[in-house]
């Protein structure tokens, strides 16, 4: 039985507003938010209409699939503190982030590449590789797709600020 909870969800996985939702389906803003809060019993007509907008629609927009919480680390941060970082996290790469700005990247095999070179005072900076590429968050699945064959992880954007991080493992939790 779909929900109004379901739809919902749906709905969240494609990044269409409620706004978005009831101009396609010829409704309400208040009503979409009325069927998702299960306050109202949808005819079957509106309900199939909003599951076909929301299949249509099922180009899945990135930021619907990004985490939103950033674990970064500073250029200035000590490779110490990105292996506990990463230990504690379960992550296995890191942006390096000054001032808002990417400027670059540090992952376990970075730090492995260049072990025989690293002390208790090696800064991120001396290690750091390219930063991970940026996207605006309303680009579709496909783009993703491609930049993380060639790259461990995307940054996620809106007006220029990070909002969020996508990694492959994100895209493994779609096969859930």
């Amino acid at each position: 039985m779909i929900t109004g909870k379901i739809l919902k969800k749906m709905r969240e996985e494609v990044a269409m507003t409620q706004e978005q939702v009831a101009r396609l389906a010829g409704i309400s803003q208040a009503h979409v938010a009325k069927i998702e809060n299960e306050k109202v019993n949808p005819r079957l007509s509106t309900v199939n209409k909003i599951m076909s907008i929301l299949k249509s629609n099922k180009t899945l927009k990135c930021n619907g699939l990004a985490t939103k919480r950033v674990i970064y680390v500073k250029p200035e941060d000590s490779v110490n503190h990105v292996v506990k970082l990463m230990k504690a996290n379960d992550v296995s790469q890191l942006p390096v982030i000054d001032k808002g700005l990417c400027v670059g990247s540090i992952s376990d095999k970075t730090i492995i590449r260049n072990l025989d070179r690293i002390s208790s005072s090696t800064k991120v900076r001396e290690v750091m590789e390219k930063p991970f590429p940026t996207i605006n968050c309303g680009e579709d699945m496909e783009v993703v797709k491609t930049l993380l064959e060639y790259h461990p992880a995307i940054l996620v954007t809106e007006g220029g600020e990070i909002k969020g991080i996508l990694t492959k493992s994100d895209l493994f939790d779609l096969l859930k």
